[in-house]
């Protein structure tokens, strides 16, 4: 998968959280967005993810054979702490839901002992730690079937074990996918083969 941009911006009411970004995104790689807080590291991912729109230019959505991707959020998957789970299902309730929506490529029990959730695979989410919650979220991420992983601050509430486990899905699960993360913590993007600075494109 390819992800084009050109030219593109954002801005809310006045203000540009950034301008003309042109950059070829493809998959087998590694990108970080990199910045300080409130820099608009989310926000590029999210206008790159298709999560929310972008103010100026375009971005195009290419398979590796250049044809157009008509609908590309079916090869996207998006892991971040801003988004919320539905914590009245347990876990497997919550993959299964999924499922209906992108295929998963291991079952939900694999998915669950990979995240060191299944001993929890039949309780409500509603009674999760925050760190537990950020590992199913990391869990719905890296075990969809797509050709695109975005990846928001992953190891947010996650301690030390939380953080090796988080290493590991990387070096077990990325594939040949497209990977980015948004962070400004080296630690989770260490692996990133390319690096953008937000503020430049200000």
């Amino acid at each position: 998968m390819k992800i084009r941009l050109q030219d593109v911006g954002k801005r809310y009411n006045r203000e540009w959280i950034f301008r003309h970004f042109n950059y070829e995104f493809s998959s087998d790689n590694a990108y970080a967005i990199t910045g300080s807080n409130g820099s608009g590291k989310s926000t590029l991912l999210q206008v790159i993810a298709g999560a929310i729109l972008h103010s100026e230019g375009n971005i195009i959505y290419l398979s590796q054979e250049e044809k157009i991707i008509k609908e590309p959020y079916q090869q996207l998957a998006i892991a971040a702490p801003y988004l919320e789970l539905i914590e009245e299902l347990t876990a497997t309730e919550l993959l299964q839901f999924q499922s209906g929506f992108k295929k998963l490529t291991a079952s939900i029990p694999e998915i669950l002992a990979a995240v060191n959730l299944g001993s929890a695979a039949h309780k409500q989410i509603r009674y999760f730690s925050s760190g537990m919650k950020q590992r199913l979220k990391l869990a719905q991420a890296f075990f969809s079937a797509c050709d695109a992983l975005f990846l928001d601050e992953p190891t947010t509430n996650l301690d030390n074990e939380g953080t090796l486990l988080y290493k590991q899905l990387v070096q077990n699960y990325m594939g040949s996918r497209l990977l980015l993360v948004s962070s400004n913590v080296p630690e989770e993007y260490a692996f990133c083969t390319q690096e953008i600075r937000i503020e430049e494109y200000k």
